[in-house]
């Protein structure tokens, strides 16, 4: 037996189908979930989710910034303000927006700026920058 995945965001589903495993940054670090596992709901970190298809085939991996997951009866909902897949990421935007942050950071401005940090190393090493 799969588990039923959803990866949502509120533009679009960027992936439903069965899996054999999902991988997650939760708020504790990451957790994976498989068939049979205990009922779940956690908020999500700023990572990537990791979904191993249903008799093997390609991960699929996704930059998660925050957001919920669910997993209840073999079926995971992780559901995201902002979710992407590799081929959506604009690797010179998370460049500026790194160096963005890296200035905010040093000159003390840190409202966020750690946050737009790690939102833009997730993007630039899943988009293989």
């Amino acid at each position: 037996m799969a588990l039923q995945v959803e990866l949502v965001s509120p533009e679009r589903i960027l992936f439903s189908g069965e899996a054999e495993m999902v991988v997650c940054r939760t708020a504790g670090g990451e957790i994976a979930f498989l068939t049979g596992h205990a009922p779940f709901l956690g908020t999500l970190g700023i990572g990537v989710v990791r979904i191993h298809p249903e008799g093997g085939g390609e991960v699929v991996k996704a930059a998660v910034h925050e957001g919920f997951v669910e997993v209840k009866e073999n079926r995971v909902i992780v559901l995201s303000d902002v979710a992407e897949l590799p081929d959506q990421i604009d690797a010179d935007r998370a460049r500026r927006a790194l160096e963005d942050a890296e200035r905010r950071i040093r000159e003390g401005d840190d409202t966020d700026a750690e946050a737009q940090l790690r939102r833009a190393h997730v993007r630039l090493a899943l988009a293989g920058a």
